[in-house]
């Protein structure tokens, strides 16, 4: 199964894209993806109900959140009201191990974004401030990424001994698909997709027309 982990719509102060507009489009360009992931910035969208549109287009539509923290852009999977409540979604200034400390402690799962872009990435702060003991799991291919910082997460990943996914950070619909991440297991809630990436189960994938390529410990850097 094919997720894309990190999307944005409308509903993100700088995405310009409506769901339905990206589902569309999924099947309009028969891109090789099962479901999305609507990871929008500094919140948490409680109220949209996207059920009868997954319905409709035959895709998984999960909600998770992207939060700032001191070490960079953090990406929530699992987000519940007690998580909500411990820290301000809105704040860009969050220390990372409290964010990693309540996402485990109810239970849900937090991984830095685009790692390897400067500023906002984990491994620029890890330059300058070391890294992080409870970091485990980040994404490695980021579809907004510039050349040069895929390869940077690929390579500190493998460095710190980081499980990676994918994701395509798509604020247009036409960005959607671009990097995503393969799971041995079908997936259908939240809940199923937080035990899938505690369980490390998964590939990051760069989807290429209607092929995509694993990154596997063996490869030395990011398929183009």
């Amino acid at each position: 199964m094919i997720l894309d982990l990190h999307t944005h719509s409308i509903k993100s102060d700088d995405g310009r894209a409506k769901v339905e507009n990206y589902c569309k489009w999924i099947r309009k360009k028969e891109l090789d993806l099962d479901g999305f992931v609507l990871t929008e910035h500094r919140q948490f969208d409680a109220e949209s109900d996207y059920t009868a549109l997954g319905d409709q287009y035959d895709l998984v539509i999960l909600k998770a959140s992207e939060v700032e923290t001191d070490y960079g852009h953090v990406l929530l999977f699992g987000v519940n009201e007690a998580l909500v409540r411990e820290f301000d979604f809105a704040r860009v200034d969050n220390p990372l191990p409290m964010v990693l400390e309540a996402a485990e402690r109810h239970g849900a799962f937090a991984a830095p974004c685009h790692p390897g872009r400067k500023n906002v990435g984990l491994f620029a702060h890890y330059e300058t401030k070391g890294s992080v003991p409870e970091v485990h799991t980040v994404e490695i291919l980021n579809g907004g990424s510039i050349p040069g910082e895929d390869e940077r997460s690929v390579e500190q990943a493998r460095r710190h001994g980081y499980r990676g996914f994918g994701g395509s950070d798509s604020h247009i619909v036409s960005r959607i698909g671009y990097r995503a991440t393969r799971f041995a297991a079908d997936l259908g809630t939240i809940d199923e997709l937080v035990q899938a990436l505690r369980s490390g189960e998964f590939e990051a994938v760069s989807l290429v027309g209607d092929e995509y390529q694993m990154i596997s410990e063996e490869e030395e850097g990011v398929p183009t």
